[in-house]
C-alpha cells in the first residue's frame, strides 16, 4: 500500500511537470510574432530600427519570463516536491 501512494505522489508530480513545460509554448509563439512584426516596421520605415529593436527585446524578455517561471516550476515538481510529499506521507502513517 506505501509504494502504491509513493508511486502515486511521484506520477502527479511528473505529471504536473509536464504540464508546467506547456508554457513554454506562449513563449515561444509570442516572441515568434514579435520578431516577425519588427522586422516588417524596420523594412518599411529602416529609420526606426533602433526603436522598433529596443521595443522587441523588451517584450521578448518579458514574454520569456513565462517560460522561465514554468520551468522553475516544473524543476521543483520533479526534485523537490517528491520527496517533501514522501516524508509528509511517512510521518502521517508514523
Amino acid at each position: 500500500m506505501l509504494e502504491l501512494a509513493i508511486g502515486i505522489i511521484l506520477g502527479c508530480c511528473a505529471l504536473g511537470a509536464g504540464t508546467a513545460m506547456i508554457a513554454g509554448i506562449g513563449p515561444g509563439i509570442g516572441e515568434g510574432n514579435a520578431v516577425a512584426k519588427a522586422c516588417e516596421a524596420i523594412g518599411r520605415q529602416p529609420e526606426s530600427r533602433g526603436s522598433v529593436t529596443t521595443t522587441m527585446l523588451m517584450g521578448c524578455a518579458v514574454a520569456e519570463t513565462t517560460g522561465l517561471y514554468a520551468l522553475v516550476i516544473a524543476i521543483l515538481l520533479i526534485f523537490v516536491a517528491p520527496g517533501y510529499l514522501v516524508n509528509i506521507l511517512m510521518r502521517t502513517i508514523g
